[in-house]
């Protein structure tokens, strides 16, 4: 019988399994698919050290308007699915309010703060090294209004975090960014952020790690844990698997399974589409076309184009109307040349609504362990969270763990 079982294979349950094993614990990763494959593969590949605020909703009466009429593309939303979003949507608008969102944000730079840090060991060990470079990514604005917006958003983390920035003005952007087509105001250069060029991949050069290092892989379906007399059983390709301790790290598949257990979670799911192209021109590093709400991240498959948040059923088909304007946009910007993939891949980012990761004991449960809902950071904090639950459950109390759990 193993020690610990984690569910979930994406880049926070690998990096679960990676933290357990690291303090002597014998564990088995089950996933439905192979590691990396889900929502883990889908993002920018972008370790965002910059992100030390996580994304409030809007307070202003402007930016709720646009939301509202759809007239920006950094969200959508689906009328049908309101019933599903307006809860968490209505408790995430009043954990945006100033004095939360603050409070908030002291815990979030903490987090974000040990990214790199926790994430480097591994890259070395997994030899992942050519997948990642150091330079940072870019904010481009179109707008002197946005751009100086931005400017003093920039300074503004610089000044209360140390955030490495630069900006950059139209005749910097243009030596910097030699493919752009068109003249721009200027940018923020965040210089700190790792970028990697296959975060799927990654995530599974991580899988592989723990597996060397004698950890176990099986294929199974989460929803057939259950209590047991030992602690909890799973049934896995191989059979039955037991252990005393399981760790539930599904992202946005996590509360359906916890609901069985008598937990309601008040998860915000906030799709993203991406798509790539190849044959055209790529930036230096990867670019966020802030008016468009737009990132164009150079990857070994091509330019990838990826989206803003889409308010909708979990379930629901495909709606590309966030992801064109995406590419239009990004067109104006880079030559993208000819699309790879006939259909666009599209995945679900697992938010709550305090904007903050659950992480730790489940309240009601002996050996139910938690983490979850990291938003827009799951491939930025994966090892971060990771090492505070491991912490946790091998005898340590971590500070930030009594800030991160379910019943906080």
């Amino acid at each position: 019988m193993s020690d610990c079982i984690v569910l979930g294979a994406g880049m926070v349950g690998v990096s679960t399994a990676l933290a357990l094993q690291a303090r002597g614990k014998q564990v088995v990763l089950i996933d439905r698919r192979n590691p990396g494959q889900e929502t883990s593969y889908g993002n920018a590949g972008i370790i965002q050290s910059e992100a030390v605020e996580p994304y409030a909703f809007p307070r202003d009466l402007a930016s709720i308007v646009s939301i509202a009429l759809k007239r920006g593309n950094d969200v959508n939303w689906n009328l049908a699915a309101m019933p599903l979003w307006a809860r968490p949507v209505w408790h995430y608008f009043r954990h945006s309010a100033a004095k939360r969102y603050k409070t908030i944000s002291s815990t979030y730079s903490q987090l974000i703060s040990r990214a790199i840090g926790d994430h480097a060991p591994w890259i070395e060990a997994s030899g992942s090294g050519n997948l990642i470079a150091k330079n940072g990514f870019r904010q481009v604005f179109r707008s002197p209004r946005r751009f100086e917006q931005g400017l003093r958003t920039a300074e503004r983390l610089h000044a209360e975090f140390g955030v490495g920035m630069r900006i950059e003005d139209a005749s910097a952007l243009r030596a910097a960014e030699p493919h752009l087509k068109r003249d721009l105001q200027g940018a923020v250069h965040w210089t700190q952020p790792w970028t990697c060029a296959s975060p799927g991949t990654l995530t599974a050069n991580y899988a592989r790690l723990f597996e060397a290092q004698g950890g176990g892989w099986r294929s199974g379906d989460a929803e057939t844990l259950r209590e047991s007399g030992s602690g909890w059983t799973i049934e896995t390709a191989d059979g039955p698997l037991e252990a005393p301790d399981v760790v539930i790290a599904l992202g946005p598949w996590t509360p359906k399974l916890l609901q069985r257990f008598g937990y309601d979670v008040p998860m915000l799911f906030e799709r993203g589409y991406h798509r790539h192209f190849t044959g055209g021109t790529q930036p230096t590093v990867p670019i966020m076309d802030v008016e468009n709400a737009a990132i164009i991240a150079p990857m070994l498959d091509g330019s990838r184009i990826l989206t803003g948040a889409e308010l909708t059923r979990f379930d629901a088909m495909p709606a590309l109307r966030q992801l064109k304007r995406a590419e239009q946009g990004i067109s104006e910007l880079f030559d993208l040349g000819t699309p790879v993939e006939g259909e666009p891949w599209m995945g679900n980012r697992p938010c709550m609504p305090d904007m903050l990761p659950v992480v730790g004991p489940a309240p009601r449960h002996k050996g139910l362990w938690l983490n979850f809902g990291h938003g827009h950071q799951g491939f930025t904090l994966g090892p971060t969270t990771a090492a505070l639950l491991a912490d946790a459950m091998t005898g340590a109390t971590p500070d930030l763990v009594d800030r991160l759990g379910l019943a906080r």
